[in-house]
């Protein structure tokens, strides 16, 4: 099965998106751990990341400009880490999180529509 090349950047995205979610916040329920093991833990996950992130845009450029890889990425980022706040750390998802990530849709929205003429 052949992944469409508009939607190929998007699955590497939402995957290296999971991978420095845990990177960069994964640690917190392990704050017994030393600081430089969760350092060191984290640059793994990371090295992870890049290798699923680097990707994405490469193949990415050849559909979409650099602004809607940057815009796509991090509408991306916000979801994930929207659903990882809920379901790992336990943390609450507000109406205020809910308006919030709304307008950043909306600006992508302008982002993706085109130039106004």
């Amino acid at each position: 099965m052949t992944i469409p090349a508009s939607l190929l950047p998007v699955v590497l995205l939402i995957a290296s998106n999971v991978f420095m979610t845990f990177a960069w916040y994964g640690h917190l329920k392990f704050k017994e751990q030393p600081l430089w093991i969760v350092v060191l833990a984290s640059w793994g996950i990371a090295l992870i990341e890049y290798c699923l992130a680097v990707p994405a845009n490469r193949y990415g450029s050849a559909v979409y400009s650099g602004a809607e890889l940057k815009t796509m990425q991090e509408v991306i980022t916000l979801a994930v880490f929207g659903v990882f706040s809920m379901t790992y750390l336990g943390e609450r998802f507000t109406l205020n999180h809910l308006i919030g990530f709304g307008l950043i849709a909306l600006g992508a929205f302008f982002v993706f529509k085109g130039p106004f003429r």
